[in-house]
Protein backbone atom coordinates (compact mmCIF):
# COMPACT_ATOMS: atom_id res chain seq x y z
CA UNK A 1 0.00 0.00 0.00
CA UNK A 2 1.36 3.17 -1.39
CA UNK A 3 1.64 6.10 1.03
CA UNK A 4 1.07 9.36 0.04
CA UNK A 5 2.30 13.12 1.66
CA UNK A 6 0.29 16.29 1.23
CA UNK A 7 2.82 19.08 1.82
CA UNK A 8 1.29 22.67 2.65
CA UNK A 9 3.00 25.47 2.12
CA UNK A 10 1.88 28.86 3.70
CA UNK A 11 1.50 31.28 1.03
CA UNK A 12 3.67 33.98 1.41
CA UNK A 13 3.05 37.88 1.77
CA UNK A 14 2.33 39.57 -1.44
CA UNK A 15 4.99 42.82 -2.07
CA UNK A 16 2.92 45.02 -1.42
CA UNK A 17 1.56 43.47 1.82
CA UNK A 18 4.79 43.41 3.01
CA UNK A 19 5.84 46.99 2.75
CA UNK A 20 2.56 47.68 4.38
CA UNK A 21 3.76 45.85 7.50
CA UNK A 22 7.00 47.36 7.30
CA UNK A 23 5.28 51.21 6.92
CA UNK A 24 3.25 50.33 10.01
CA UNK A 25 6.58 49.05 12.09
CA UNK A 26 8.27 51.61 11.60
CA UNK A 27 5.23 53.88 12.16
CA UNK A 28 5.23 52.52 15.35
CA UNK A 29 8.95 52.36 16.45
CA UNK A 30 8.64 56.33 15.81
CA UNK A 31 5.76 57.11 17.98
CA UNK A 32 6.09 54.59 20.38
CA UNK A 33 8.60 57.06 21.95
CA UNK A 34 6.15 60.09 21.78
CA UNK A 35 3.41 58.55 23.08
CA UNK A 36 3.42 60.58 26.85
CA UNK A 37 3.72 64.08 23.94
CA UNK A 38 0.86 62.76 22.53
CA UNK A 39 -1.48 62.23 25.71
CA UNK A 40 -0.70 65.36 26.64
CA UNK A 41 -3.07 66.69 23.88
CA UNK A 42 -5.91 64.62 25.04
CA UNK A 43 -7.25 67.67 27.53
CA UNK A 44 -7.00 69.93 24.69
CA UNK A 45 -8.84 67.75 22.20
CA UNK A 46 -11.68 67.08 24.76
CA UNK A 47 -12.29 70.72 25.73
CA UNK A 48 -12.10 71.94 21.80
CA UNK A 49 -14.95 68.76 21.22
CA UNK A 50 -16.67 70.33 24.76
CA UNK A 51 -16.61 73.72 22.68
CA UNK A 52 -18.07 72.61 19.69
CA UNK A 53 -20.59 70.59 20.73
CA UNK A 54 -22.56 73.46 23.08
CA UNK A 55 -22.39 75.37 19.61
CA UNK A 56 -20.41 77.82 20.51
CA UNK A 57 -19.61 81.09 18.85
CA UNK A 58 -18.24 81.26 15.45
CA UNK A 59 -15.01 83.91 17.13
CA UNK A 60 -14.70 80.82 20.11
CA UNK A 61 -14.65 78.04 17.62
CA UNK A 62 -11.84 79.91 15.67
CA UNK A 63 -9.74 80.76 18.81
CA UNK A 64 -10.09 77.29 20.13
CA UNK A 65 -8.52 76.06 16.75
CA UNK A 66 -6.04 78.68 16.41
CA UNK A 67 -4.95 77.24 19.75
CA UNK A 68 -5.02 74.04 18.83
CA UNK A 69 -3.12 74.64 15.90
CA UNK A 70 -0.21 76.77 18.14
CA UNK A 71 -0.12 73.65 20.28
CA UNK A 72 -0.21 71.28 17.54
CA UNK A 73 3.07 73.36 16.15
CA UNK A 74 4.66 72.98 19.63
CA UNK A 75 4.13 69.22 19.93
CA UNK A 76 5.79 68.92 16.44
CA UNK A 77 9.04 71.03 17.56
CA UNK A 78 9.17 68.91 20.68
CA UNK A 79 8.82 65.53 18.96
CA UNK A 80 11.55 67.14 16.63
CA UNK A 81 14.28 68.39 19.12
CA UNK A 82 12.97 64.91 21.63
CA UNK A 83 14.14 63.03 18.07
CA UNK A 84 17.28 64.88 17.69
CA UNK A 85 18.48 64.64 21.16
CA UNK A 86 17.87 60.79 21.40
CA UNK A 87 19.95 60.31 17.57
CA UNK A 88 22.68 62.46 19.61
CA UNK A 89 22.73 60.34 22.50
CA UNK A 90 22.31 57.29 20.57
CA UNK A 91 25.42 58.33 18.83
CA UNK A 92 27.61 59.33 21.72
CA UNK A 93 26.40 55.92 23.31
CA UNK A 94 27.81 54.04 20.28
CA UNK A 95 30.98 56.17 20.45
CA UNK A 96 31.21 55.29 23.55
CA UNK A 97 31.05 51.86 23.29
CA UNK A 98 33.70 51.83 20.80
CA UNK A 99 35.94 53.83 22.82
CA UNK A 100 35.49 51.37 25.76
CA UNK A 101 36.41 48.45 23.56
CA UNK A 102 39.45 49.76 21.88
CA UNK A 103 40.85 50.64 25.47
CA UNK A 104 39.65 46.99 26.19
CA UNK A 105 41.78 45.67 23.50
CA UNK A 106 44.74 47.95 23.88
CA UNK A 107 44.34 47.10 27.55
CA UNK A 108 44.53 43.27 26.55
CA UNK A 109 47.47 43.62 24.32
CA UNK A 110 49.36 45.28 27.16
CA UNK A 111 48.77 42.58 29.40
CA UNK A 112 50.38 39.88 27.04
CA UNK A 113 53.32 42.40 26.14
CA UNK A 114 54.19 42.28 29.87
CA UNK A 115 53.00 38.96 30.75
CA UNK A 116 55.36 37.84 27.42
CA UNK A 117 58.26 40.35 28.59
CA UNK A 118 57.84 38.62 32.60
CA UNK A 119 58.10 35.28 30.51
CA UNK A 120 60.98 36.11 28.64
CA UNK A 121 62.95 38.06 31.78
CA UNK A 122 62.67 35.05 33.89
CA UNK A 123 64.12 33.07 31.09
CA UNK A 124 67.16 34.85 30.90
CA UNK A 125 67.59 35.18 34.64
CA UNK A 126 67.35 31.38 34.86
CA UNK A 127 69.57 31.15 31.63
CA UNK A 128 72.16 33.28 33.07
CA UNK A 129 72.19 31.84 36.69
CA UNK A 130 73.37 28.43 35.19
CA UNK A 131 75.65 30.38 32.93
CA UNK A 132 77.52 32.25 35.66
CA UNK A 133 77.23 29.48 38.17
CA UNK A 134 80.08 27.17 36.39
CA UNK A 135 82.92 29.79 36.58
CA UNK A 136 81.72 30.94 40.19
CA UNK A 137 81.78 27.21 41.47
CA UNK A 138 85.70 27.29 40.06
CA UNK A 139 86.23 30.88 41.67
CA UNK A 140 85.18 29.76 45.12
CA UNK A 141 87.13 26.16 45.10
CA UNK A 142 90.37 27.93 44.08
CA UNK A 143 89.88 30.33 46.67
CA UNK A 144 89.02 28.27 49.14
CA UNK A 145 92.59 26.63 48.02
CA UNK A 146 94.61 29.84 48.34
CA UNK A 147 93.12 30.59 52.04
CA UNK A 148 93.78 27.45 53.38
CA UNK A 149 97.33 27.54 51.67
CA UNK A 150 97.15 23.75 50.89
CA UNK A 151 99.51 24.19 47.95
CA UNK A 152 101.78 25.91 50.29
CA UNK A 153 102.54 29.12 52.07
CA UNK A 154 101.70 32.35 50.91
CA UNK A 155 105.54 34.65 51.05
CA UNK A 156 103.20 37.50 51.35
CA UNK A 157 100.49 37.56 54.31
CA UNK A 158 98.29 39.94 52.71
CA UNK A 159 97.40 36.84 50.23
CA UNK A 160 95.59 34.83 52.41
CA UNK A 161 93.42 37.66 53.12
CA UNK A 162 92.97 38.72 49.67
CA UNK A 163 91.94 34.78 49.04
CA UNK A 164 88.77 35.05 51.85
CA UNK A 165 87.59 38.53 50.86
CA UNK A 166 87.81 36.65 47.13
CA UNK A 167 85.51 33.51 48.75
CA UNK A 168 83.29 35.74 50.91
CA UNK A 169 82.67 38.18 47.53
CA UNK A 170 82.38 34.79 45.95
CA UNK A 171 79.79 32.84 48.33
CA UNK A 172 77.40 36.36 48.61
CA UNK A 173 77.62 36.32 44.53
CA UNK A 174 76.58 32.43 44.67
CA UNK A 175 73.70 33.44 47.04
CA UNK A 176 72.73 36.42 45.07
CA UNK A 177 72.59 34.20 41.38
CA UNK A 178 70.74 31.19 43.84
CA UNK A 179 68.06 34.23 44.70
CA UNK A 180 67.47 35.47 41.28
CA UNK A 181 67.12 31.57 40.19
CA UNK A 182 64.46 31.02 43.12
CA UNK A 183 62.80 34.12 41.91
CA UNK A 184 62.79 33.06 38.30
CA UNK A 185 61.20 29.69 38.65
CA UNK A 186 58.54 31.15 40.76
CA UNK A 187 57.85 34.08 39.11
CA UNK A 188 57.60 31.39 35.59
CA UNK A 189 55.83 29.06 37.35
CA UNK A 190 58.43 26.30 37.33
CA UNK A 191 59.31 26.36 40.70
CA UNK A 192 58.27 22.93 42.11
CA UNK A 193 57.88 21.52 45.29
CA UNK A 194 59.11 18.38 46.78
CA UNK A 195 56.91 18.17 49.67
CA UNK A 196 57.51 15.44 52.92
CA UNK A 197 56.57 14.99 56.01
CA UNK A 198 58.44 17.69 58.30
CA UNK A 199 58.92 19.41 61.67
CA UNK A 200 58.14 23.34 61.85
CA UNK A 201 59.91 23.40 65.18
CA UNK A 202 62.99 20.96 63.99
CA UNK A 203 63.58 23.52 60.98
CA UNK A 204 63.05 26.61 63.08
CA UNK A 205 65.88 25.58 65.40
CA UNK A 206 68.40 24.45 62.45
CA UNK A 207 68.13 27.17 61.29
CA UNK A 208 68.33 29.52 64.45
CA UNK A 209 71.53 27.42 64.48
CA UNK A 210 72.78 28.31 61.24
CA UNK A 211 72.58 32.09 61.88
CA UNK A 212 73.86 31.92 65.75
CA UNK A 213 77.14 33.11 64.72
CA UNK A 214 76.15 35.75 62.88
CA UNK A 215 73.54 36.90 65.77
CA UNK A 216 76.79 36.64 68.33
CA UNK A 217 78.84 38.94 66.05
CA UNK A 218 76.70 41.38 66.03
CA UNK A 219 75.78 41.44 70.13
CA UNK A 220 72.06 40.11 68.93
CA UNK A 221 69.95 37.94 71.19
CA UNK A 222 68.13 35.32 69.20
CA UNK A 223 64.85 33.79 71.15
CA UNK A 224 63.28 30.66 70.02
CA UNK A 225 59.76 30.08 70.92
CA UNK A 226 58.58 26.89 70.35
CA UNK A 227 55.20 24.74 71.13
CA UNK A 228 56.32 21.05 72.39
CA UNK A 229 52.73 20.17 70.64
CA UNK A 230 52.90 20.84 67.53
CA UNK A 231 52.01 18.55 64.84
CA UNK A 232 53.94 17.75 61.76
CA UNK A 233 52.60 19.32 58.41
CA UNK A 234 53.43 18.38 54.32
CA UNK A 235 55.03 20.75 52.93
CA UNK A 236 58.91 21.67 51.28
CA UNK A 237 61.61 21.32 54.21
CA UNK A 238 63.80 23.37 51.72
CA UNK A 239 61.54 25.79 50.91
CA UNK A 240 60.60 26.62 54.44
CA UNK A 241 64.16 26.31 55.78
CA UNK A 242 64.73 29.60 53.07
CA UNK A 243 62.02 31.05 53.97
CA UNK A 244 62.81 31.20 57.79
CA UNK A 245 66.45 32.02 56.64
CA UNK A 246 65.62 34.97 54.66
CA UNK A 247 63.70 36.45 57.25
CA UNK A 248 66.07 35.51 59.92
CA UNK A 249 68.76 37.13 57.58
CA UNK A 250 66.56 40.50 57.06
CA UNK A 251 66.17 40.92 60.63
CA UNK A 252 70.21 40.42 61.70
CA UNK A 253 71.03 43.07 59.13
CA UNK A 254 68.90 45.76 60.00
CA UNK A 255 68.86 45.27 63.62
CA UNK A 256 70.97 47.51 65.57
CA UNK A 257 73.98 45.83 67.92
CA UNK A 258 72.41 44.70 71.25
CA UNK A 259 69.52 43.90 69.79
CA UNK A 260 67.06 41.29 70.02
CA UNK A 261 65.58 38.36 67.55
CA UNK A 262 62.40 36.43 68.17
CA UNK A 263 61.56 33.40 66.37
CA UNK A 264 57.53 32.15 67.64
CA UNK A 265 56.65 28.88 66.32
CA UNK A 266 52.95 27.75 66.83
CA UNK A 267 49.49 26.54 66.21
CA UNK A 268 46.68 29.07 65.02
CA UNK A 269 43.09 28.89 65.89
CA UNK A 270 41.99 27.73 62.68
CA UNK A 271 44.22 24.28 63.08
CA UNK A 272 46.99 25.86 60.60
CA UNK A 273 50.81 26.61 61.72
CA UNK A 274 52.31 29.95 62.07
CA UNK A 275 56.02 31.48 61.75
CA UNK A 276 56.66 34.67 63.29
CA UNK A 277 59.87 36.70 63.51
CA UNK A 278 59.94 39.86 65.02
CA UNK A 279 62.84 42.12 65.84
CA UNK A 280 63.67 45.19 67.84
CA UNK A 281 65.23 47.09 64.46
CA UNK A 282 64.04 50.33 63.24
CA UNK A 283 61.23 49.50 61.82
CA UNK A 284 59.85 50.02 58.24
CA UNK A 285 57.65 53.08 56.86
CA UNK A 286 54.47 52.30 56.03
CA UNK A 287 54.42 53.47 52.58
CA UNK A 288 57.70 51.42 52.09
CA UNK A 289 56.25 48.04 53.11
CA UNK A 290 54.09 47.79 49.25
CA UNK A 291 58.06 48.57 47.49
CA UNK A 292 59.87 45.81 49.34
CA UNK A 293 57.60 43.03 48.56
CA UNK A 294 58.15 43.38 45.27
CA UNK A 295 61.25 42.09 43.13
CA UNK A 296 64.61 44.15 43.52
CA UNK A 297 62.82 46.64 45.97
CA UNK A 298 64.94 48.50 48.68
CA UNK A 299 63.72 50.42 51.42
CA UNK A 300 65.34 53.72 52.34
CA UNK A 301 67.08 52.43 55.25
CA UNK A 302 69.06 49.95 52.88
CA UNK A 303 69.86 52.57 50.93
CA UNK A 304 71.20 55.07 53.13
CA UNK A 305 72.76 52.53 55.30
CA UNK A 306 73.58 50.49 52.30
CA UNK A 307 73.43 47.32 53.34
CA UNK A 308 74.14 44.23 50.92
CA UNK A 309 71.39 42.64 49.48
CA UNK A 310 69.39 42.98 46.33
CA UNK A 311 65.77 43.26 47.24
CA UNK A 312 64.90 40.00 46.34
CA UNK A 313 64.72 37.95 49.83
CA UNK A 314 61.32 38.92 50.76
CA UNK A 315 59.39 38.32 47.45
CA UNK A 316 60.98 34.98 47.58
CA UNK A 317 59.43 34.71 50.66
CA UNK A 318 56.29 35.90 49.40
CA UNK A 319 56.27 33.16 46.39
CA UNK A 320 56.82 30.13 48.23
CA UNK A 321 54.28 31.00 50.94
CA UNK A 322 51.73 30.99 48.11
CA UNK A 323 52.88 28.23 46.87
CA UNK A 324 51.75 26.22 50.00
CA UNK A 325 48.58 28.23 50.31
CA UNK A 326 49.77 30.34 53.12
CA UNK A 327 49.56 33.76 53.71
CA UNK A 328 52.99 36.35 54.42
CA UNK A 329 51.79 39.92 56.34
CA UNK A 330 54.61 42.47 57.36
CA UNK A 331 53.81 44.38 60.09
CA UNK A 332 55.91 47.33 61.52
CA UNK A 333 56.48 50.81 62.90
CA UNK A 334 59.23 53.24 62.05
CA UNK A 335 61.19 52.77 65.24
CA UNK A 336 59.46 49.57 67.07
CA UNK A 337 61.00 46.93 64.90
CA UNK A 338 59.24 44.17 62.57
CA UNK A 339 56.90 41.50 62.74
CA UNK A 340 57.16 38.85 59.90
CA UNK A 341 54.23 36.39 60.23
CA UNK A 342 54.15 32.99 57.77
CA UNK A 343 50.54 31.39 58.49
CA UNK A 344 50.32 28.08 56.77
CA UNK A 345 46.47 26.56 56.20
CA UNK A 346 45.00 23.85 58.39
CA UNK A 347 44.94 21.79 55.13
CA UNK A 348 48.60 21.27 55.57
CA UNK A 349 48.67 19.70 59.08
CA UNK A 350 48.56 16.01 59.16
CA UNK A 351 47.29 15.93 63.13
CA UNK A 352 45.49 18.53 64.74
CA UNK A 353 47.15 19.93 67.61
CA UNK A 354 45.98 22.65 70.27
CA UNK A 355 48.16 25.61 71.24
CA UNK A 356 49.91 24.88 74.57
CA UNK A 357 52.40 26.79 76.40
CA UNK A 358 55.66 28.21 74.27
CA UNK A 359 59.29 26.68 75.75
CA UNK A 360 61.54 29.37 75.40
CA UNK A 361 64.91 28.15 74.20
CA UNK A 362 68.06 31.35 74.17
CA UNK A 363 69.83 30.52 71.06
CA UNK A 364 72.16 32.98 70.87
Amino acid sequence: MALSRRLTIAPELTQPSLRLAQTHEKFGQALKPHIGDALLCLPVFALALITLSEEAGRSQSVLIIALLALFGLILLWRMARSSAERKALRDNRDALIAGLEEARLRSEEARQRAEDLNTAKSRFLASISHELRTPLNAILGFSEIMEAELLGRHRVKAYRAYARDIHESGRMLLGLIDELLDLSRIEAGRFDLVESEISLADIAADCAHLVELRAQSRDLSLLLMIDPALAPLRADPRAIRQIILNLLSNAIKFTPEGGEITIEIGATKSGGQFIKVADTGPGIPAFEIPIILESFGRGTLAIKSAKEGAGLGLPIVRGLTSMHGGEFSLAAREGQGTVAMITLPAERVLHRAKPTKFIHQQAA
